[in-house]
């Protein structure tokens, strides 16, 4: 009982990983995401920022990369459900993207804060 349970919370971590690489390879704001989350860890580690200012930059980037997965996974079901333009699909899709237009800027305002303190 044990064993199986385990087996199926690992098989769920290689579903994970699995939207991971979809959501990489087949998103090109994702890629952006990427490079920019490295941009951003590496500026933090080359300026020695502090604990604090490590948590606010991680939050961030984990709050951009879950903000996109759902941006994806919105996308992928509205043009499973119709390919052809339907009003409140579009809705629906345009306020996914919102919300990681939204996250995405708020992140950035707040690594350029962080960083450029440093940079005195």
């Amino acid at each position: 009982m044990i064993r199986s349970y385990l087996v199926a919370r690992f098989r769920s971590f290689g579903y994970a990983l699995n939207g991971v690489r979809v959501l990489i390879s087949t998103q090109p704001h994702a890629k952006l995401h990427l490079i920019s989350s490295v941009i951003v860890l590496t500026g933090g580690a080359y300026l020695k920022i502090e604990r604090s200012e490590w948590i606010a930059i991680l939050i961030c980037i984990g709050m951009v990369w879950m903000a996109e997965a759902m941006n994806t996974a919105t996308e992928f079901l509205a043009d499973e459900v119709s390919l052809e333009k339907r009003e409140l699909i579009g809705k629906a899709k345009d306020v996914a993207a919102a919300g990681v237009l939204i996250v995405a800027t708020t992140s950035v305002v707040v690594a350029g804060l962080i960083l450029a303190g440093h940079l005195k």
